[in-house]
């Protein structure tokens, strides 16, 4: 998978995380039985993202295309995690992916600040995922 270059990178249990600023790519696997829907989507993730997340406004659940398969994909805005230098916390885009494949499921998830022209390179992103 392609991230920008010279950004963090942090292996957080079983997730890898890539930061710079209020930017992150996150790639999680995990095992799962079924293949997720909108509708599973909408009904057990979103809610558990909701209570996590100060701010949280869910904008859309869809299936997308994409150059690794087809993954449904939540669109919300959420607040950042207070900088560790500053505590200051801004306003985020997020794209959440969820892939499936026998038996396995891949979470991928884009933030930025709101307003940041992060179209294209998440673009870049989430085309470069294939399954190992």
């Amino acid at each position: 998978m392609k991230v920008p270059e010279g950004w963090s990178r942090l292996a957080q249990g079983s997730a890898t995380i890539f930061t710079d600023k209020f930017n992150s790519v996150q790639i999680e696997r995990v095992a799962a039985s079924t293949a997720p829907t909108v509708n599973s989507v909408r009904s057990a993730d979103i809610p558990a993202i909701q209570r996590g997340a100060a701010g949280f406004s869910l904008k859309s659940v869809t299936v997308v295309p994409r150059k690794g398969g087809s993954a449904v994909l939540a669109e919300y805005r959420a607040g950042s995690a207070p900088d560790q230098v500053t505590g200051k916390s801004v306003a985020l885009d997020v794209e959440r992916y969820v892939f499936f494949k026998s038996g396995s499921e891949v979470v991928l998830t884009l933030s930025g600040a709101v307003g940041a022209d992060n179209v294209d390179p998440w673009r870049i992103v989430t085309d470069s995922f294939r399954w190992a």
